[in-house]
């Protein structure tokens, strides 16, 4: 798995949603531009450029990584927030049920129905990979294998931004 794959797999979507518009005719069908822009939010980032940007792992740690590690009505779920990814891995180390994820320029940490919600197995071997942290792993094999796998989660997994 490339971050092109993750990258290219919106793209699809684009394509598929605005010729099946046109094929519908259904008004105004609008431009690829705008289709990728759609498919990008509705994955939790706040347009294509953001999208391809993180998922093309040329995003850093404490960069803005959009909602695409969260799920809607996840709040009675246990969540520690933290400012710096340097605070949460440092209670992750003291967590061994936990998994660090990365929330817009913050980060937090929850619990394996968390991560159910958001359609990924949380007994996953990825995320043994990187030490149950999207942060510290970002970029990584295991990372685009999590990443793929939430990219193909339903829809109504993903947090609107």
């Amino acid at each position: 798995m490339k971050s092109q794959d993750l990258v290219g797999e919106l793209k699809i979507r684009a394509r598929v949603r605005l010729n099946t518009a046109r094929r519908e005719g259904a008004e105004p069908a609008g431009t690829l531009r705008d289709q990728l822009h759609t498919a990008a939010r509705e994955t939790g980032f706040a347009d294509w450029a953001h999208a391809r940007h993180v998922l093309g792992g040329a995003a850093g740690c404490g960069e803005d990584m959009g909602s695409f590690w969260h799920a809607p009505r996840t709040g009675i779920l246990l969540h520690i927030w933290f400012a710096r990814h340097e605070e949460a891995a440092a209670v992750l180390a003291d967590d061994p049920e936990g998994f660090l994820l990365p929330y817009r320029r913050q980060c937090f940490i929850v619990q394996a129905p968390f991560i159910t919600a958001l359609g990924l197995d949380a007994s996953d071997a990825a995320w043994a990979a990187m030490g149950r942290d999207l942060c510290a792993g970002y970029g990584s094999a295991a990372w685009r294998h999590l990443a793929w796998q939430r990219l193909r989660a339903p829809l109504l997994s993903f947090a609107r931004v």
